[in-house]
């Protein structure tokens, strides 16, 4: 079964990379941090965070709410340590959606002729669609991109 997280904000930009990589990645931006603990302990989340004082709480020291410490300042060390110590993987990756987190669905490019970029239209055959917020995904540049940054992040020590 792969791992669910919610990503406190001073992490934020991980929620966006968890996603590429096609995890499940809650990211409630207003959360408190009682609010995050309750989510992640209802939601059965792993908590990933910088804030030291989440090491402090019983719910961490008795095991009940896992969490990462994130130690990097860099989004590259973060991610790095993130696909090491998580043994994290691309398996699943482009199969949700990076605003809103709702699973993709493969879509037929005429059903969303209107909502791409003439290029794009001419250029891709394969589309998958938001059913939450209705935003669609093509595999293009910028996916190559993500996936070097990711491998990039992965082989530097």
């Amino acid at each position: 079964m792969r791992p669910k997280f919610i990503v406190d904000v001073n992490v934020g930009r991980l929620a966006t990379w968890l996603r590429i990589m096609g995890y499940d990645a809650a990211f409630p931006r207003t959360a408190s941090d009682n609010e995050l603990v309750r989510l992640a302990l209802k939601q059965d989340r792993l908590l990933i965070t910088r804030d030291s004082g989440f090491l402090l709480r019983r719910s961490v020291r008795l095991g009940q709410l896992r969490m990462l410490y994130v130690v990097a300042d860099d989004l590259r060390g973060q991610l790095r340590q993130l696909i090491r110590e998580l043994h994290l993987n691309l398996d699943n990756g482009f199969s949700r959606c990076l605003r809103c987190n709702e699973p993709l669905a493969p879509v037929d490019k005429a059903a969303v002729a209107d909502q791409i970029p003439d290029y794009v239209a001419r250029t891709q055959t394969v589309f998958s669609q938001c059913s939450s917020c209705r935003r669609v995904y093509w595999p293009g540049t910028h996916w190559s991109n993500m996936i070097s940054e990711l491998a990039r992040a992965n082989q530097e020590e």
